[in-house]
């Protein structure tokens, strides 16, 4: 490809609403262009990115079996509403009339249409196991569409569906699937990680996310150093402490605190460790009855060590919370504690609830926590002496770096990361839902066992410049750049040496199945060098006059301090040597 060919439109400055270097960088190299919020247009260069992410996706997934299809993006509203999904997903589906009054939505994912597929046309065990994956474009009507691809509201997606007998050979789909997806993203030539991950409502253990690891992630990863151990932040399991809650060594004490509403203002207060205080926070859950009427609310306390935070996804799987739960008014708060939050306590409650205790609480000794009474704390309270042990004691917290590892293989550590894939196992929610059945070996219906996996094809490229990038620009990985050479000659039009050099060499690497781009431009030197930097192509050469008359090119890799000299005769043979071909 020659640049005057091809469509070029690098920008001096980031607009003023891009946030993070993924949406800075992709609009200056002119890989994207904003049409309104969260919707952009794909531009060439950064289109070709996105082939090159789909083609990998595509090979790895037809290697694994699955089977390509495409679903309409528009899909009429009844098969949602079978699902009950039309109704309890929120504002982010966009729900659209057509001209006859019928609804439909605008596709943010398409589990109820590939079911509707397979009810139709899947009757008997022997047709099963099977496969269905798309390249589809998306929409999710995001409130706060920020960040570029990273949270768009269109989007292009790879989603997959698995189809299986029984749970048995529905987990052998799901192992197929995690093996591909490592497959996909060790192509990519992306640092990343798979972590466990929680499966949220569909339940079941079987669950991984693919993150790409950067600084500016926004997916807080766990991990083990010295073992394979990963998890997401709401899946990391926080261990009971091993050693056993010791004898109380103080008196339990009301002690004054005006002004101090915060577990960090009391022991700064008090000079004492923020590991010694208790932070308490009130929760409450809702009985309807038919017509979505309150008719009885439950208060709970949770109990966490001041320096640790409420696991909101652990929380909701708790008896009683597991049906949905909120923070509680201060108007249910005074109710149950006679005092407005900041100094609450589990000590003295004006009315009886259920006390949660992280498991990092129940074994303290002498701990400081509200009194219940505006501007006091209480000091030195002990479990069993100063109030009856916890109704429940269970881990309701994140994760901290230095964590034993749940494997037992050493301790944890945290990084960032940017989730691009997500693969799990369904089970039967679906084909439940929608009656989707086929006929066993004894003749019986049964419903079929489903997995669920994707990958955003779209958000991709933005997280692999968060993972890749300096201060000139992108700095894309072979597999997925959009042009993986780029030949600059120098004074191209002034010289016809350097002019059949270059496109000589140009016309070399095309027919070595290498995606190259000459620019043709007649660019100074500097801009020239600047605009594929900041597009961030991974290798280039540099042919000039001087260079010629010596018998060399330049070349330099995207990451390299400085270039080097390569002998003009072998420089087709140096470059497939560094593309490994």
């Amino acid at each position: 490809m020659k640049a005057s060919q091809f469509f070029i439109s690098t920008l001096k400055e980031a607009p003023a609403d891009a946030e993070i270097v993924s949406h800075q960088l992709m609009m200056r190299a002119g890989l994207i262009k904003k049409l309104g919020a969260g919707i952009y247009n794909y531009m060439p260069m950064g289109l070709r990115v996105i082939r090159k992410v789909e083609a990998i996706v595509r090979e790895e997934m037809n290697r694994a079996g699955a089977v390509e299809m495409a679903m309409p993006v528009i899909q009429p509203a009844e098969f949602w509403q079978e699902t009950g999904r039309f109704e309890k997903m929120g504002p982010e589906m966009l729900r659209i009339k057509d001209r006859h009054g019928r609804d439909y939505v605008v596709q943010p994912t398409s589990e109820e249409v590939v079911t509707d597929v397979m009810r139709q046309d899947i009757k008997s065990y022997k047709q099963l196991p099977k496969n269905l994956y798309q390249i589809q474009t998306k929409f999710r009507d995001e409130r706060r569409p920020r960040f570029g691809l990273m949270r768009g509201r269109e989007f292009t997606m790879k989603d997959a569906y698995s189809f299986d007998r029984d749970q048995a050979s529905a987990k052998v789909s799901y192992q197929n699937m995690a093996q591909a997806y490592r497959r996909i993203f060790d192509r990519f030539g992306l640092t990343y990680r798979a972590v466990a991950a929680d499966s949220g409502t569909i339940g079941g253990d079987l669950s991984e996310e693919f993150q790409v690891i950067a600084a500016t992630g926004e997916d807080a990863i766990v991990y083990c150093p010295t073992s394979d151990y990963a998890a997401n932040m709401e899946k990391a399991e926080a261990l009971a402490p091993a050693s056993p809650r010791q004898a109380p060594s103080q008196a339990m004490a009301k002690t004054p605190t005006p002004g101090k509403a915060t577990c960090a203002d009391v022991a700064e207060l008090l000079s004492i460790p923020l590991q010694t205080t208790v932070k308490s926070l009130v929760l409450a859950t809702d009985e309807l009855n038919d017509y979505d009427e309150v008719v009885k609310t439950q208060v709970w306390l949770l109990l966490l060590r001041g320096d640790h935070d409420m696991n909101e996804v652990k929380v909701g799987k708790l008896p009683g919370l597991d049906t949905g739960f909120r923070f509680a008014t201060v108007a249910e708060i005074e109710d149950h504690f006679a005092c407005t939050p900041g100094y609450l306590g589990p000590v003295g409650l004006k009315k009886p609830l259920n006390i949660v205790a992280d498991r990092e609480v129940a074994v303290m000794r002498d701990w400081i926590c509200g009194a219940n009474e505006t501007d006091f704390h209480l000091t030195g309270v002990n479990w069993g002496r100063d109030l009856p042990e916890p109704d429940l004691i269970v881990d309701i917290r994140n994760v901290v770096a230095g964590d034993a590892s749940p494997d037992g293989k050493g301790v944890l550590a945290i990084e960032r990361g940017i989730e691009v894939g997500h693969v799990f196992y369904l089970g039967t929610r679906y084909s439940q839902a929608m009656n989707a059945t086929f006929l066993d070996e004894n003749g019986k219906p049964q419903f079929m066992e489903m997995g669920c996996y994707g990958i955003g094809i779209t958000r991709l490229p933005a997280a692999a410049i968060e993972q890749n990038h300096d201060e000139r620009g992108i700095i894309w990985p072979d597999a997925i750049a959009p042009f993986t050479v780029v030949l600059c000659p120098i004074g191209m039009r002034r010289s016809e040496a350097v002019t059949a050099a270059a496109t000589e060499l140009h016309d070399d690497l095309l027919a070595a199945g290498i995606d190259v781009m000459l620019d043709d431009r007649d660019e100074r030197p500097g801009a020239m060098f600047a605009d594929w930097e900041l597009i961030g192509v991974p290798h280039r050469v540099v042919i000039s006059e001087r260079g010629l008359k010596e018998g060399e090119f330049e070349y330099q890799h995207r990451r390299d301090a400085a270039a080097s000299k390569v002998d003009a005769a072998i420089v087709l043979d140096f470059l497939k040597d560094k593309l490994a071909l």
